[in-house]
């Protein structure tokens, strides 16, 4: 625990912690926010004691701090003790793990919480699509990519998982058979989502049913069974079968066939 006065605070009406609350954060970012964000109120968050318990250096964890500042999850800054009787001041160091901008720092400064609107405010939850373009940047320092680049490309990395591709097809796609060097990652990226977009999935189509009356048993179609019972078991009277020909036309169509018939046998003998 630190000295009184140097501890870590909690900023207020934090989101519940999830697993990717720093994804978006480069990893050594990433790293200390996550070890920071699990201190107790209090804790000793100064940089020699950091680097006490974390693989970086005092300088290494300095520019650390400074980049979570201009990320907005933390604020170092100077609180007057109430209640003392002296104009005694100290200093802090609060941390939030949900990113928040100047205005709302701002507001908290002047001692109000800020509150939260419908809509939500600091940074938005990532999706899916950014969440992988953040890991591939991890996994793949050549296609190192900025914050705005995955901001740019998840649509379409979310067009991909639409049209039914998984992470690691999406992964393979944009990795297999890089360049050497690769001058533009976010291009890269761009363009072989472009692509290699996976086809759009052809809908299925809807399987025929015979389902079976409720009442007799009788299997028809679904459209025919409204409420499951066939037209039958309903009392609706069976379409009358359409009329007949006449007798003179039937003798007709018969004398037309047979002649049209012996033509064609005389032809065949010539």
């Amino acid at each position: 625990m630190a000295n009184p006065g140097y501890g870590k605070r909690d900023a207020p009406d934090q989101r519940p912690r999830t697993n990717h609350d720093f994804a978006h954060l480069p990893p050594r970012e990433a790293a200390v926010a996550a070890y920071i964000d699990r201190l107790p109120s209090g804790a000793d968050v100064s940089v020699k004691t950091l680097a006490k318990h974390l693989p970086y250096g005092q300088c290494a964890l300095r520019t650390t701090l400074n980049n979570l500042q201009k990320a907005g999850h933390l604020r170092r800054g100077r609180e007057h003790l109430t209640g003392t009787g002296s104009q005694l001041w100290i200093t802090r160091t609060w941390f939030t793990r949900t990113a928040r901008d100047d205005d709302w720092w701002a507001t908290f400064t002047r001692g109000d919480v800020p509150k939260e609107s419908p809509e939500g405010q600091g940074r938005p939850t990532r999706s899916r699509a950014f969440i992988l373009l953040v890991a591939l940047t991890r996994s793949t320092p050549t296609l190192s990519l900025s914050e705005a680049d995955c901001t740019s490309l998840a649509p379409l990395v979310a067009e991909w998982f639409e049209r039914g591709a998984n992470e690691e097809s999406v992964r393979h796609a944009l990795t297999a058979g890089l360049p050497t060097p690769v001058h533009h990652p976010a291009a890269l990226i761009r363009r072989r989502l472009t692509t290699k977009m996976p086809p759009q999935p052809t809908a299925a189509r809807p399987p025929l049913r015979m389902l079976e009356c409720a009442k007799c048993g009788v299997p028809g179609r679904a459209e025919a069974l409204p409420g499951g019972i066939c037209g039958t078991c309903r009392g609706e009277t069976p379409p009358r079968p359409s009329s007949p020909l006449p007798a003179s036309a039937i003798h007709s169509r018969a004398a037309g066939i047979r002649a049209e018939m012996s033509r064609r046998r005389e032809e065949s003998r010539t």
